[in-house]
């Protein structure tokens, strides 16, 4: 009997065995991943990436959200229709993101095109941000400006990071979707920790102590500039830069003329403008009203982690559920939801759900995690759409050109959204007609419904555009494959994620 039973035991510790390498696999697996990205790009792309999508990209803006709420609102003591325009503002140097495209592309500094780039947006980044965190009682102009600046900087080594990584995908096409992963993982997680450690850190240093440590970031910009590996430009860059500059202006207008061009584009951004923004008459009214939630820091950042776990989702969701689906039956469905999401509100303000006997912070999360879950289901074949939208020869300026109508569609709607609240009055301490702003919110996002019949009805994996603006120039492409910025989804997607 023992020696019949001898074999089953070693069989199940054979298992066991095999189960703990099995895990331990799991564990190492990212390790193994990123030291073979590491062997294959060199280490100072890796650290790159993940400095500036997940440091100074992710993490940054998960803090620079809550700290700036908090300073224009108990700093500069603004109204939620003033502390709302004034965040469509501070997004506007990424509304010129194609510019910084095409300097990094055609404008060498001192012989390189990346690094100068790398090291004047980290410090842009430093300056703004010391600035605000060491002046005393800064001038509202001033701030802004501060404010704008350090966005600025952020957005320059985006795009020059973006072009890095257009690179490395052309040279080494067998990890480009490697190295998107690389990119989206440094971003997302990035961000959900910003977001998380934001209320704590703006409850115990103050919002004016959170723009010090922001100032860590984009030092660490710089470093990247310094370590980057990057071949130097012959003079002859300098002289061809204003032709390159003329030619891809002429190569995009060419573009936008385009019937299957522009009606998308005009979808996207009505789309996007009427999706107003009153988030800062929310958040006034979550801290500050009398018969409100009265959330804590802590609570608000923990509001905002919870926005990015559904935004995670809803790109997982649509990765494996709706990628296939045409885009008008995508975006009809999420439109109206995304209209039905913001009721949310409403039940939050009329406290119907106290009756019921549901936390206000129950409710909050909730719709932290779906709203933010269906924005992006939204967003996303946007993206995909805009992508298809770009002629051969200029698809990274093209594309940040379509990203930069998209922040014009978000800058709008923050702007509409503060002119609600202006003209209904929602102040500091007056949240009376706040319920009317959330319904006529909630509206204006169902509308653009009736416009679907801008976006395409082809076929997914068929072309969107003529044929003759998919052939690639031989010889004197308007500007050199090699230093093209196609700008990977997640940058405009997380930059989506924090502006809604």
């Amino acid at each position: 009997m023992g020696q019949e039973g001898t074999p089953s035991l070693d069989s199940q510790l054979h298992r066991d065995k095999k189960h703990k390498d099995k895990m331990f696999g799991l564990i190492l697996r990212p390790f193994y991943w990123l030291t073979k990205l590491s062997e294959e790009l060199h280490w100072s792309f890796v650290s790159a990436v993940v400095i500036v999508y997940g440091i100074n990209q992710g993490m940054s803006l998960g803090l620079s959200r809550i700290s700036t709420q908090y300073y224009i609102k108990d700093e500069q003591k603004l109204q939620p229709s003033e502390a709302q325009v004034y965040f469509g503002i501070i997004q506007l140097p990424w509304v010129v993101k194609p510019l910084w495209g095409l300097l990094t592309d055609t404008l060498p500094i001192l012989g390189y095109r990346r690094r100068p780039y790398f090291i004047l947006g980290g410090f842009i980044g430093v300056v703004a941000m010391l600035s605000l965190s060491i002046n005393q009682n800064l001038h509202l102009a001033s701030a802004l400006l501060c404010l704008m600046a350090g966005s600025a900087g952020m957005a320059i080594a985006d795009v020059t990071i973006d072009a890095c990584v257009t690179e490395n995908s052309i040279s080494h096409p067998s990890l480009a979707s490697d190295m998107q992963s690389l990119c989206g993982l440094s971003s997302s997680v990035g961000q959900l920790i910003g977001f998380a450690i934001s209320g704590f850190l703006v409850h115990f240093i103050g919002s004016k102590g959170v723009f010090g440590i922001l100032s860590i970031p984009a030092g660490l910009v710089i470093l990247v500039g310094m370590m980057t590996r990057e071949a130097h430009v012959h003079n002859s860059a300098y002289k061809r830069a204003s032709q390159k500059f003329s030619d891809a202006g002429k190569a995009m207008w060419m573009a936008l003329k385009c019937e299957n061009v522009w009606r998308p584009c005009i979808y996207m951004y009505i789309s996007l403008a009427l999706s107003l923004h009153i988030h800062e008459g929310m958040f006034y009214w979550y801290t500050d009203a009398k018969d409100g939630p009265s959330f804590s820091k802590e609570m608000v950042g923990s509001i905002s982690s919870i926005g990015a776990v559904g935004s995670l989702l809803g790109v997982l969701l649509y990765q494996n559920a709706f990628k296939n689906h045409p885009f008008r039956g995508v975006l009809f469905w999420t439109q109206l939801l995304y209209g039905a999401s913001g009721l949310v509100d409403l039940i939050l303000v009329s406290r119907v759900n106290l009756k019921f006997g549901i936390p206000d912070y129950v409710v909050v999360v909730s719709d932290a995690a779906f709203s933010h879950m269906i924005g992006r289901l939204k967003w996303m074949p946007l993206l995909v759409l805009s992508s298809k939208l770009c002629p051969s020869g200029i698809e990274g300026t093209f594309f940040a050109l379509l990203m930069s109508i998209d922040h014009i569609g978000m800058l709008t709607a923050s702007w509409g959204g503060g002119l609600l609240l202006h003209a209904f009055n929602v102040t500091r301490t007056h949240f009376d007609n706040l319920w009317i702003v959330i319904v006529i919110r909630s509206i204006l996002r169902i509308l653009p419904v009736c416009i679907l019949f801008l976006i395409p009805s082809t076929d997914l994996n068929a072309s969107i555009l003529p044929t003759e603006m998919l052939k690639s120039k031989k010889g004197d492409d308007i500007l050199e494959n090699q230093n093209m910025e196609m700008a990977p989804l997640v940058s405009s997607v997380d930059q989506h994620l924090v502006v809604t």
